[in-house]
């Protein structure tokens, strides 16, 4: 049977299970230290759990992508990130983008050892699968925490620690990358600003 049967095999379970919900149940956060993780959570192959299928009316529903980067950060992690500029003019893309996209970046142009960037984007089921499978091929860590599925994986190089998180829900792609800037909480608050 191939990834893509069973995949599809078990998205249909995955709606079955949520239909029969009557409220969600609360959420858990990542399994290792992460920008934006507080809780922990079980790491499992998306193979099995995927998450459920949406449409584009689910990000409209939720408001969209929001354009302003500081507006979907709480204060305690925006007091983290004091004094760390952000989307300077030395640092292209950021901001909105024509396509609705947002693209935070804090850091200082040419420092690559202290930047944090986030796309936040719309991407429909299928493609936004295969690249958590892909990720999940890659090392990466994978659950399901709050009915989405999140992606993460973090290492050291030089001295800075670096890495990558990804969330999807209701499809919305919530991809951070960062080094050596990495504020407790960040991805969590990324995640309420936009699904509530």
């Amino acid at each position: 049977m191939s990834r893509r049967t069973l995949l599809g095999a078990a998205a249909a379970v995955g709606v079955a299970l949520a239909l029969a919900a009557c409220a969600p149940e609360p959420g858990t956060g990542t399994p290792s230290p992460q920008p934006g993780s507080s809780t922990t959570g079980t790491p499992t192959p998306l193979g099995s759990p995927v998450p459920t299928p949406t449409t584009d009316d689910d990000v409209t529903a939720g408001g969209g992508i929001p354009d302003d980067c500081r507006a979907i950060l709480s204060p305690a992690v925006l007091a983290q990130l004091e004094g760390v500029p952000l989307n300077d003019s030395g640092m292209s893309p950021s901001g909105p983008q024509p396509d609705g996209t947002l693209i935070c970046v804090w850091g200082e142009p040419g420092d690559e050892s202290r930047q944090l960037t986030t796309t936040i984007t719309v991407m429909s089921r299928g493609p936004a699968l295969d690249l958590l499978n892909e990720l999940f091929d890659d090392g990466f860590t994978c659950y399901q925490p709050d009915d989405g599925t999140r992606c993460e994986k973090s290492g050291s190089s030089g001295g800075v620690v670096e890495g990558r998180t990804l969330y999807y829900l209701d499809d919305v792609l919530i991809d951070t990358t960062y080094a050596g800037l990495a504020p407790s909480g960040y991805t969590d608050a990324v995640i309420a600003a936009i699904h509530g």
